[in-house]
Order: structure tokens, then sequence, then C-alpha cells
């Protein structure tokens, strides 16, 4: 086993054992396992299964039943755009459109290739008044448009040293 491997299971069993292999405090494990590696991979769950010794199918129930959890990596930037009702009436989806466009994104390709950036539509981010709310790396941005949206981005990606995606 090469030692990046056994290192990444060397930290999941530190975890594991932090929680003394209680199945019982298996979600908070997965909230553990999901900080250190930025998503819960496939092997990562398998290996929770075996060391609490519960079936893979709980692990992954628990792991798809709540919205927190992610099984596809995420980019080092998440940007959640509010398509609740408030957010909505306001052209958020116009928001959505505007960051696909800039970042080459699609329905189907949530996260560019170079894992910098991560785009999701939430149903509600719970600031109504200040519709409508994107949020970048859980900073609340409030009364956003496609412009100003776009500008938070190119700040990022200037900061990162990136150029354009398209």
């Amino acid at each position: 086993m090469s030692q990046s491997i056994a290192a990444k299971f060397d930290r999941a069993c530190n975890i594991i054992d932090k929680y003394e292999r209680n199945p019982n405090k298996l979600i908070a494990i997965l909230q553990e396992m999901q900080e250190e590696y930025k998503y819960l991979p496939e092997e990562i769950m398998t290996f929770v299964s075996t060391a609490l010794g519960i079936s893979p199918s709980a692990v992954y129930g628990v792991a798809t039943f709540y919205s927190h959890f992610t099984l596809e990596p995420k980019g080092k930037h998440v940007i959640k755009i509010c398509d609740g009702t408030a957010c909505h009436v306001k052209k958020s989806e116009d928001i959505l459109k505007a960051l696909e466009k800039q970042l080459g994104l699609g329905k189907k390709s949530k996260t560019t290739g170079d894992m910098l950036f991560t785009l999701e539509t939430v149903a509600c981010l719970g600031a109504c008044g200040l519709a409508p709310v994107v949020v970048i790396d859980e900073r609340v941005h409030g009364l956003m448009t496609p412009e100003g949206t776009v500008a938070l981005v190119e700040k990022i990606k200037a900061e990162e040293g990136v150029g354009n995606y398209v």
C-alpha cells in the first residue's frame, strides 16, 4: 500500500477511534470524514462500515439521506445560489446562468475541471429579505445581480491566479 493511501486510512482510523468505533455515532463520524476529505469517498464509506460492523448500505443510506453530505468532490470555493421563492422571483436563475457561462459549467457539471469552483443551487438560505442571495465559501452576499456575482467570482479567480474557463 502506498504511503498516501496508508495515510488516508490512518486519518480515517483516528476519526473512527475518536468516536470509540460506536455505530450510533455514524453521523458524527461521517461529518468528520467529510471535513477531512471534503466529500465522502466510496472507499472511506466502505472502510467505515467495516470498522463499525454495519452494512455498507446503512452507511450509504445515511450519506445520501442528509443533504449536508456529498459523494462527489467539491471545489475549493463553493458557490450556493438560493432558488427559494423570494430569490427565484427576484431572478436568481439569471445569476445561475451567468455563473454557468463564466465558469463553463452546465446542468451536469457542477465543479470546474481544476477543482477551484463548485456551483450549487439550494432551496432556501433563510435570508429572504436580502433576495436574491448567493453564498460563497459560507459568506452571505445579498441583493445580488448577475454582474455583481460574476465580479465576486472574478475577484476570487484573480486571487487564485486563474484565467478564464471558456
